[in-house]
């Protein structure tokens, strides 16, 4: 409304006579009547900006020069979305690949295990039914079965003694509670009490004797333990790392002679050249393995001859020691070989454990 006044205030046109006063008064009061409400207008609409500030996001761009269409007006909020899309479709175009290459390294290495596999499986098979030849290493294949013999052989006297241990802790827990009656008996019985005294004295020496052997026998379980399922089982696990590379690099190196008797054309030398390559990869992993098992043969066994030499002298001097009734010898035997008994009660947890 005050555009209009305004712009009809501006094309009035006023008449002068020849003194220069108005020809209509009434046409000078309304000329100045609107451009006062004009400017009252624009100072408030100048105050209300200066107050609220522009709104960015309903802020306007006039496309073309002055009086244009409304064709040309594109709201700042359609640019701010546009790259924030353009933004969020970078972000997931650069994660699609990041999968993409991921799903494409995965499939390369179950490709490469599957192609192992077949080729081992193959190989396997054929040595069972006698129809593929096998690299065999004679000398270390007889000291591989000795070993595992062996092993057998001490996990048997692993398993006796563990038993031995147990009847003999029955036999010492029955003779502590039979010291304890022939005790108490002692004082409940005065025509008996020396009878009763004798036999509760030599029952709570044998308990003590039998404890003290209880720590020997203890000891050379560990001990025997130790060799059999750690020192032996990480020289058998070598030895079956050394087996499957072995199955491997016959694999591989039949896969080989097979591609040679073929045809050498471009594409059949090519797999030939890559086929020598991964031979040449699994004898090197062989010769490797097979180095490993034959030092490990070695300590292994000079560490148990020098074990068992230990162990074996510990249990027949504490055996005969206990037997023949010397405390003093069977005391002697456990300090000489470091061995230390625990208090009675030291396996029971505390009372503040208990809580």
């Amino acid at each position: 409304m005050a555009d209009s006044m305004m712009s009809k205030a501006a094309t009035m046109e006023i008449p002068i006579n020849s003194n220069g006063d108005s020809r209509n008064l009434a046409e000078d009061d309304s000329l100045e009547q609107a451009a006062k409400i004009q400017w009252s207008l624009r100072e408030k609409d100048l105050q209300q900006v200066m107050v609220s500030g522009p709104n960015l996001n309903e802020t306007s761009i006039v496309s073309g020069g002055y009086g244009g269409t409304t064709e040309g007006i594109i709201p700042t909020s359609s640019i701010k979305g546009s790259n924030m899309h353009h933004a969020s479709n970078n972000s997931s175009m650069a994660a699609d690949e990041a999968t993409k290459g991921i799903a494409v390294e995965k499939f390369d290495i179950m490709k490469k295990w599957g192609l192992n596999t077949y080729k081992c499986t193959k190989q396997m098979i054929s040595e069972r039914f006698g129809r593929g030849s096998r690299t065999v290493d004679l000398e270390l294949e007889a000291q591989i079965e000795v070993l595992r013999e062996t092993k057998r052989k001490y996990e048997n006297v692993l398993h006796l003694a563990r038993a031995l241990t147990n009847h003999f802790y029955s036999m010492v827990q029955t003779q502590h509670a039979l010291g304890d009656t022939f005790a108490d008996l002692s004082q409940k019985s005065p025509e008996l009490r020396d009878e009763f005294g004798y036999n509760a004295e030599t029952q709570k020496l044998l308990c003590k004797n039998g404890e003290t052997l209880l720590g020997a026998i203890n000891f050379f379980v560990s001990s025997i333990n130790t060799l059999v399922n750690k020192t032996m089982e990480d020289t058998l696990m070598t030895i079956k790392m050394y087996e499957n590379a072995r199955l491997e690099f016959d694999a591989y190196r039949a896969d080989l002679e097979e591609l040679n008797m073929g045809p050498r054309d471009a594409v059949t030398m090519a797999r030939i050249e890559a086929a020598q390559q991964q031979y040449q990869i699994q004898k090197d992993k062989y010769e490797r393995l097979r180095n490993d098992v034959t030092i490990k043969l070695k300590f292994l066994e000079e560490n148990k001859v020098k074990v068992m030499h230990k162990q074996l002298l510990l249990f027949h001097n504490a055996i005969s020691a206990y037997f023949a009734g010397n405390q003093q010898q069977l005391e002697q035997t456990l300090k000489q070989f470091n061995i230390k008994l625990k208090p009675p009660g030291a396996d029971k947890p505390s009372w503040l454990e208990e809580q």
